[in-house]
């Protein structure tokens, strides 16, 4: 083993599909540079397992830079594994010490179906966005910024909300795999713009719907939620998606059925 160097056991997750019972495999891993990120580490892995003809292990990722939140993965029983603000991918080996063990998972959660292995199907977080992240009217060219005046606060506020990457960290940590951080987020992100006023109400009456349709848990107000997401996410977004569905239960229709319930 070079110099500074790592020797690693690795207890894994493995599981053939969603329909078969799954069960924790462990591996070692060796000569780990401390400078490797954890993906480049399982990297490492997969080789190995590939060159002893085994099946590599399936796990979600993409742009390795913290932008995209696909590189999900529970780590010693916390999402995204030690450290804060940081994503999967970006969590270097340097984060442990030769001879650890090192436990990883998918996410936990009914919502949250596990496809294979460490990979997670999160589409109920795209069927919640579509009952409403979004603004449909039309909004005609676009126009000068100084035309639509919006106080800095609120522009701060919104610009904040819209970092929520939607990996789901809020949802592996809450007790309740609850998934009011995300949604929150979302609905905050508009209803702090002048171009989400038209439909700030129902936005908050279709998404909260499909939230619980999905099967997503409460909020119980922990705070693990924030404290455990890459991008700082505030849990004040809770409190004024609570504000915003209270007022358009009180003026609005029911949400909206459609082909996105379950």
């Amino acid at each position: 083993m070079s110099s500074g160097n790592m020797n690693l056991t690795l207890k894994i997750w493995r599981q053939k599909n969603v329909s078969t019972a799954g069960k924790m495999v462990s591996y070692q891993v060796t000569d780990i540079s401390p400078d490797m990120s954890f993906l480049e580490m399982l990297d490492v892995l997969n080789e190995q397992l590939i060159q002893k003809n085994e099946e590599p292990i399936a796990f979600d990722h993409d742009c390795r830079e913290g932008i995209c939140g696909m590189c999900s993965l529970y780590i010693n029983g916390r999402p995204h594994g030690p450290g804060s603000g940081i994503t999967t991918c970006q969590l270097h080996m340097r984060s442990f010490k030769d001879g650890d063990t090192i436990i990883i998972e998918p996410w936990r959660a009914k919502a949250f179906p596990v496809i294979k292995d460490l990979v997670v199907d999160r589409s109920a977080f795209d069927r919640i966005i579509a009952k409403g992240g979004f603004i449909s009217v039309n909004t005609g060219s676009a126009q000068d910024a100084n035309n639509l005046p919006i106080p800095k606060h609120d522009a701060d506020e919104a610009f904040n909300s819209a970092a929520c990457i939607g990996c789901g960290a809020c949802v592996a940590a809450c007790v309740n795999s609850s998934a009011m951080l995300f949604v929150s987020a979302k609905v905050s992100q508009l209803s702090l713009l002048p171009q989400g006023q038209p439909e700030r109400k129902q936005r908050a009456l279709d998404m909260v719907h499909q939230m619980d349709v999905e099967g997503f848990g409460s909020c119980s107000n922990t705070g693990a939620c924030e404290a455990e997401c890459p991008k700082g996410i505030s849990i004040e977004n809770i409190a004024r998606l609570n504000r915003e569905y209270l007022i358009a239960s009180l003026t609005e229709k029911e949400p909206k059925k459609g082909s996105g319930d379950n």
